[in-house]
């Protein structure tokens, strides 16, 4: 009785401690939300203050100054196709790195693990000139290649762990029955990749979807613009008009925090399956 009833307080502390930090992260979106629909004299005076009318024209002007719309759709394509084609490409890579296991794979696996340290900053002009020379600046594509090339080390080494605790008897049974190398991986592997696939997913989803660096060095068309640079022209030298960059805001992570809510079990699942075997 005296364990059991140790068992419920400890139970019951670690749900308050939960619940206290849930709030304590929920504290940024509050600032967010509330702010938003305030003016921008009122939002100058008491920033924590529940607004006290609704100004929801803000988010109005928001949408046509940004032309979220055309904003959208640029954010939309480049996160889709660059999700699909990292996700797709490190699988396959990953998966000919671990079920080959050669000294110039394990090199080429070396290569992707330490280029996860680089920080982006210290080659932004080589990418730039790089970028340049081969005329992909100032598009859509352009930006997708950049993002593949940057995302695939971490893609790389999440599905390479992933795919050791794939049983390999699986395999050999279908080679046995005469299927292709090719044929093994979409029909049989792919499929059992699916939790990786997923958090590959997100995760790249979460970096690309917000990402700002990137695409304000490669894009300058303002028909091109993604929501993060859309969002970045309330921001002047000598203004910064608060009251209709946060409406941009709650516009450009909604979309994002809705796909998050909606694929996060995939999370835990993948990263856990993936380190059965390191």
């Amino acid at each position: 009785m005296e364990v059991s009833k140790k068992y419920r307080l400890g139970t019951l502390a670690t749900e308050i401690i939960m619940v206290l930090l849930a709030l304590v992260f929920l504290i940024p979106f509050y600032f967010l939300f509330v702010n938003s629909v305030k003016t921008f004299a009122d939002l100058l005076t008491n920033s924590a203050s529940w607004p006290k009318s609704f100004e929801w024209h803000n988010y109005a002007k928001a949408w046509d100054i940004t032309n979220f719309p055309k904003a959208f759709g640029n954010s939309l394509i480049v996160t889709v196709v660059s999700n699909l084609l990292l996700a797709l490409f490190s699988a396959m890579a990953a998966y000919r790195m671990v079920r080959h296991n050669s000294r110039f794979n394990n090199f080429l696996f070396a290569i992707f693990v330490a280029a996860m340290v680089i920080p982006f900053q210290s080659i932004m002009i080589p990418l730039v000139k790089v970028m340049s020379t081969l005329n992909l600046m100032n598009s859509i594509p352009g930006l997708i290649v950049a993002y593949l090339g940057f995302g695939v080390p971490l893609s790389v080494f999440l599905f390479h762990g992933f795919v050791k605790s794939i049983p390999l008897e699986i395999e050999e049974a279908a080679r046995v029955d005469g299927t292709s190398t090719y044929a093994t991986f979409f029909r049989i592997v792919l499929p059992l990749m699916k939790p990786m696939f997923v958090t590959v997913i997100i995760l790249n989803t979460l970096w690309i979807w917000n990402d700002y660096l990137l695409p304000s060095l490669v894009l300058q068309s303002a028909d091109l613009r993604t929501i993060p640079i859309a969002t970045f022209a309330f921001f002047g030298q000598f203004t910064k008009q608060w009251d209709l960059a946060l409406p941009a805001l709650v516009l450009g992570i909604l979309p994002v925090i809705v796909f998050f809510l909606a694929m996060q079990k995939y999370i835990v699942e993948g990263i856990t399956q993936g380190a059965v075997k390191g």
